[in-house]
């Protein structure tokens, strides 16, 4: 599933070819998203991206009459090519742009979205969003704060787009693991020192994802320019059974929230 470091990597790959220029046809091919895609969205017609931004895993193309926004779901992707090239399967949205390329939202299960939202408004699917990680909105001390008093278990805090969007599972153990704290450990009993701890790992680790994706990324404007969600360079995930990196023990695997969790029991306390 594309995780916030996959979805800005797909936002820096179609900004060169996607802002400034203007959308001289939109193509709904498909309708049946995760939500139907509205009418709205046919406002992009004749009008210039004005921005490309990312809001959690929502991406926003901008213009004078509102926002476009894009959802990658479970299994979409984003590519660049020639507007005369012919659609694959699961092509289903399509902006062809006056450069004669063409932006297309390919998803194979339909679990992404295309949204409109207005000039001034903010959709409903975005108001009640935490800050972004990478942003001096996210801070220890607001986190430990609003940690107090919960028991829900810290990996699935600081999965909550509540408390901060974009830590997905992946990240969620692999900031876990190098922070040292079990993923079970009520939220509430966290203290500040390890929040102080914790989030400048969860910072770093989505960076460095980022970084990576940016380095290893296909061309977007390649027909098969299909972003390869990068293969990274995991302490914990996928690793069950594995002897730990730092001490040896196997790792243990555990079901949190229906997410595989993956962790030391020797190094995380």
């Amino acid at each position: 599933m594309p995780e916030l470091p996959e979805v800005e990597v797909s936002r820096l790959g179609i900004t060169p070819h996607v802002l400034n220029q203007t959308v001289t046809k939109v193509n709904i091919h498909n309708a049946s998203m995760r939500w139907p895609v509205p009418d709205d969205v046919y406002q992009l017609q004749g009008l210039k991206v004005t921005s490309v931004e990312r809001r959690a895993k929502y991406l926003l193309l901008g213009c004078e009459l509102g926002s476009v926004i894009l959802h990658l779901g479970m299994s979409g992707n984003l590519r660049v090519v020639s507007a005369d090239e012919p659609l694959k399967k699961h092509d289903h949205i399509e902006f062809i742009l006056a450069s004669g390329k063409a932006l297309r939202l390919n998803d194979a299960r339909r679990f992404g979205a295309c949204l409109w939202q207005a000039p001034g408004e903010c959709h409903t699917l975005l108001t009640k969003l935490g800050p972004e990680p990478l942003t001096d909105e996210f801070t220890a001390k607001r986190a430990y704060e609003q940690s107090r008093n919960k028991k829900v278990p810290i990996k699935q805090f600081i999965m909550d787009n509540a408390v901060v969007v974009g830590v997905g599972n992946i990240y969620a153990n692999e900031s876990l693991f190098k922070a040292g704290i079990h993923p079970k450990r009520e939220a509430g009993k966290v203290s500040l020192k390890r929040f102080q701890q914790l989030v400048p790992i969860i910072k770093e680790t989505l960076a460095a994802a980022i970084t990576q994706g940016g380095t290893t990324l296909k061309d977007f404007a390649q027909s098969d320019g299909k972003p390869g969600y990068f293969a990274q360079q995991l302490l914990v995930y996928g690793r069950k059974g594995e002897p730990c990196v730092n001490c040896k023990e196997p790792l243990k695997e555990i079901r949190l929230g229906q997410r595989s969790t993956v962790y030391c029991s020797n190094c995380q306390k």
